[in-house]
């Protein structure tokens, strides 16, 4: 039974009533489900693959050991010229004019490049030979055997169509555009590749082709040109000139393992979704929409990494900035005429909605394989484990450090180098040389910093004037004027009165001069162990008494700690005082924020002083406060958005003044 008596495989991917062709783009996930479906809805009996035979052992091997990520490389062979083994003594006699000037003409060949194929999950020919092997089907290597490999490949559109069209119609779409090859040796590859496929229909009756969308249309006529009938016959403008091709002598195949950190080079998918395919295909779920969803869950990731790593100085990562960032990466794929985004299109959305450190997370689980099954890969026939290579783009470290150019016998879509300025993460070692270089004399504050704290206790002040001037505040029956306002909740308790009352707010006596911000309360001191008071460096800052975590144990750069307040102390016009952690006169305080607003109380000139806690002040604060003739004016935290509160936390210590001129180079805000 073949394809035309069953009448299921479309007829435009039909070659003949025995073979069929499935046209794919190489390093696409979707074309990987495609294929996949394929041999859900189809019976094949054979399998043809655009893979020469002589990475057949190899390939296979690697496709067992999936999910675990592997390359199969065949370096070219070795090219001695004959003037390499010329006897030193048929030399002619020396002369160093002759000498120099052939040692400027004479130059290394440029060694040919390395031929490998990724052993990717998401590749669509891995996947048809995973498949046929799990349904233990035969598999046939049609190429040709070429030494050195040249790749013809092309800029193609997104293979995400193909999940909302048939693939003979996203072939036929493609149809009009796909030029024929330019070389000689694709040209070959594709008339043996039909020969191959002549051979193999004389010996099963269903057989799939799996082969690039841009090979398609001329193996199909190359096939038709070399029917028997015809085969001596006149020939078409692409075999006319060619004679029936022949295998080059080729290297042995030989398989490696990849470093982790570059699989993003090896895989046509990014490592973490291709991550997502093998759990989904391991746990049977659906991995339909993993391409698009892939992309919610990587951000989902990134958010709980950035909060581990930052924790209570983390920004919130809210259901709204995440589907911002997320309609954000949508516009920029639309800007690029893609469906799916790439790796540069999903950092810069977040580095652009939610800022330099959650987008570093996002970069760094983007390249992460996180499928759970991470043993050792297993050892060789010799009984050693795999070697490992470090992959660049077309390029690979092998493990003996050379470093050899590199052609995809299943070239995708060409990739390219890009900019995204992110400042990295320090390294452990880095930290420990920064903090052992550290000067314990000289320290200061960081000025962008402190205009921003100080126009926050500037907004603290006027946020506690109103306070107080709500407090003070007295209603009255409306005669002439309207004065401060009508007050509506009195007017309509005096309804039936048929009265209007006015609201009438007396100016605020005195002066605020002391603002305490308690940021987390109760405070544990064991977590706070850096008290100081910091003097003001001009007229509009603040004197300043704070505790706060050790910036030694966070060092971001030379020089430069980063330490988060527990609390501060605020005294504007700035004043000299005591150190509030050592001044006896307030030892009576048991606790860090008490000794905070017994410190503002004593130094304070006004009767007022401004608290920013979370809650209101017990009893315990007001009667220290009643103990110096002073009032706490509540402010709440939460009348503030926790984005800026958590940003004006983070203060960085700088070791000495002269680190000011470049410590925004290492500076990175959450």
């Amino acid at each position: 039974m073949n394809f035309s008596e069953t009448n299921d495989v479309p007829a435009l991917l039909r070659i003949s009533p025995r073979l069929a062709v499935l046209p794919i783009i190489h390093g696409s996930g979707q074309f990987a489900l495609t294929v996949r479906r394929w041999f859900l809805e189809y019976s094949f009996d054979c399998l043809a693959v655009p893979l020469p035979e002589s990475f057949r052992e190899a390939v296979e091997a690697g496709v067992l050991d999936l999910p675990r990520a592997s390359i199969v490389l065949q370096p070219p062979k070795p090219d001695f010229a004959a003037s390499e083994f010329r006897s030193e003594w048929a030399q002619g006699p020396w002369n160093e004019n002759e000498s120099e000037a052939s040692d400027d003409d004479e130059e290394d060949p440029e060694t040919p490049p390395t031929s490998y194929v990724p052993i990717d999950p998401c590749q669509p020919v891995i996947m048809a030979i995973r498949a046929a092997m799990g349904e233990h089907l035969p598999r046939a290597y049609v190429d040709l055997e070429t030494d050195p490999f040249c790749p013809y490949s092309t800029v193609m559109p997104d293979p995400f169509a193909v999940r909302h069209v048939a693939p003979e119609i996203f072939a036929a779409a493609l149809l009009p555009s796909i030029a024929r090859p330019p070389d000689h040796q694709t040209r070959s590859r594709i008339v043996h590749m039909a020969m191959r496929l002549r051979e193999l229909e004389t010996r099963h009756e269903r057989t799939l082709f799996v082969c690039s969308v841009l090979h398609w249309p001329w193996i199909r006529e190359a096939y038709n040109q070399l029917a028997p009938s015809t085969q001596q016959s006149s020939r078409n403008e692409m075999s006319a000139n060619i004679s029936l091709p022949e295998h080059d002598v080729v290297q042995p195949a030989e398989r490696f393992a990849v470093k982790d950190r570059t699989l993003m080079f090896l895989y046509g998918e990014l490592p973490f979704i291709t991550g997502l395919y093998e759990r989904a295909r391991s746990e049977l779920e659906n991995d339909d929409n993993i391409q698009i969803d892939g992309v919610k869950e990587l951000l989902i990731a990134a958010r709980d990494s950035y909060r581990k790593e930052l924790g209570n100085r983390a920004r919130r990562v809210t259901p709204l900035l995440l589907s911002k960032c997320l309609q954000y990466i949508r516009n920029l794929s639309l800007i690029h005429r893609r469906m799916t985004p790439d790796l540069v299109t999903i950092v810069t959305a977040a580095k652009q909605i939610l800022g330099d450190q959650f987008a570093l997370h996002v970069a760094e689980l983007a390249n992460t394989y996180q499928h759970g099954n991470r043993e050792p890969l297993p050892p060789q026939d010799d009984g050693e484990a795999l070697p490992e290579v470090t992959l660049g783009i077309d390029q690979a470290r092998l493990p003996d450090g050379e470093t050899h150019s590199l052609v995809s016998r299943l070239p995708g879509p060409p990739l390219m180098w890009q900019t995204i300025q992110l400042q990295r993460r320090a390294t452990t070692y880095e930290k420990e040389r920064w903090k052992y270089k550290w000067n314990p004399y000289s320290h200061c504050s960081y000025p962008p910093e402190d205009a921003r704290i100080e126009n926050f206790r500037t907004r603290v002040f006027d946020r506690a004037q109103a306070i107080i001037g709500n407090d003070l505040a007295k209603t009255e029956k409306f005669t002439t004027s309207v004065k401060d306002g009508i007050d509506i909740r009195d007017t309509l308790r005096h309804w039936y009165e048929r009265q209007i009352y006015v609201k009438v707010v007396p100016p605020s006596r005195g002066v605020l001069d002391a603002c305490v911000m308690l940021f987390d309360s109760p405070a544990d001191p064991r977590k706070y162990p850096w008290r100081t008071t910091w003097f003001a460096e001009h007229n509009e800052e603040s004197t300043l008494a704070l505790f706060a975590t050790n910036y030694q144990d966070e060092m971001v750069g030379p020089g430069i700690g980063l330490s988060i307040y527990g609390g501060a102390l605020f005294l504007y016009p700035p004043v000299v005082i005591p150190d509030v952690w050592v001044d006896p006169r307030v030892d009576y305080a048991e606790t860090l924020e008490e000794r905070l607003i017994a410190a503002a109380c004593l130094h304070s000139r006004g009767r007022e002083i401004a608290l920013l806690s979370p809650l209101p002040p017990g009893s315990g604060w007001q009667r220290l406060a009643r103990r110096h003739h002073k009032r706490l004016v509540h402010v709440p935290l939460n009348s503030f958005s926790d984005e800026q509160v958590q940003q004006l936390r983070m203060v960085h210590v700088l070791n000495g003044s002269e680190i000011r001129s470049f410590a925004a180079d290492f500076i990175r805000h959450v």
